[in-house]
């Protein structure tokens, strides 16, 4: 991520310039991990699918145990609000954050209802350039389940996991990892949904409840079934990858990021990532931004 240093911070009932300073040592959130965040962007004057991005921070804080305290609509006017300080024209990754002030009798488990902290960074992020690909490596570290994290929220303690994948491949000269669930299943990578190209149908993981199934993904989805492509949610393995055409990636940040190779495999650039780039666009450019 480029960090560019123009941010600006909604807390404390107004909204501050710089990256401020919005935790104290006593909150649970700071000292006890919980935290839970969304990403939605502006780019070319649009927001595309703003408004379910703020109803998943909301469902993320619900699943963490911490009390949303700020409405759907609230989030969205108090964004739009915030991006009437950058340049026309700027690319801003938007963040709304969650975290428990305290914890219950028990101190661990969030105090639901007992303090909620809030904020809204909107960052100045350029938009990748579209010929922007990365190369993908195995890794031995697994998704969790639902049984052992709270996999069901966007929870900032989800990533240091995610790190030490990246760690490890980029170790080993890849961009990113392609990262497998507790039984072996292709989930996801380190930091974006995945989806594979053959014979001109397009694969992705099917959601199980280990990885996030991202708005990004599902509006990717739609977008090439509408334009006729088969799309398939299905179980899927290394082997299936290392037999595509083609694969690209999906995540907010970028919203589509080719791969060029996975391992010893390699592909080109192909048709399929173009097209749901230019559908995404196309898409994004229309009326629908939120």
């Amino acid at each position: 991520m480029q960090m560019t240093g123009q941010i600006h911070t909604y807390f404390d009932g107004t909204w501050h310039q710089g990256d401020l300073a919005v935790m104290k040592a006593g909150d649970h959130g700071a000292w006890l991990g919980s935290t839970v965040f969304d990403g939605a962007r502006m780019f070319d004057g649009k927001m595309p699918d703003l408004r379910p991005h703020m109803e998943r921070v909301n469902r993320s804080a619900e699943a963490m145990m911490i009390e949303p305290t700020v409405s759907v609509d609230e989030w969205i006017a108090l964004t739009r609000e915030g991006l009437t300080r950058f340049d026309k024209g700027a690319a801003v990754y938007i963040r709304p954050m969650y975290w428990a002030l305290m914890g219950n009798e028990t101190v661990v488990q969030p105090g639901y209802g007992l303090g909620t902290g809030f904020c809204l960074a909107l960052e100045e992020i350029p938009m990748a350039a579209p010929e922007a690909a990365t190369t993908l490596g195995k890794t031995r570290f697994r998704r969790p389940t639902l049984d052992c994290a709270v996999t069901n929220a966007k929870a900032g303690a989800l990533y240091p996991n995610n790190g030490r994948m990246l760690a490890e491949v980029r170790a080993r000269g890849f961009g990113n990892a392609l990262v497998c669930d507790a039984m072996g299943n292709v989930a996801e990578s380190a930091t974006a949904n995945v989806f594979a190209v053959q014979d001109g149908e397009v694969f992705t993981p099917i959601p199980n409840g280990t990885f996030l199934s991202g708005i990004t993904r599902a509006r990717h989805i739609a977008n090439l079934r509408a334009d006729g492509v088969r799309v398939h949610e299905t179980v899927m393995t290394y082997a299936d990858f290392e037999q595509a055409d083609e694969v690209f990636l999906s995540g907010n940040l970028n919203k589509v990021t080719p791969v060029t190779a996975f391992e010893d495999t390699t592909y080109e650039v192909g048709p399929m990532s173009a097209r749901v780039r230019a559908l995404y666009w196309d898409w994004a450019a229309s009326d629908m931004v939120l």
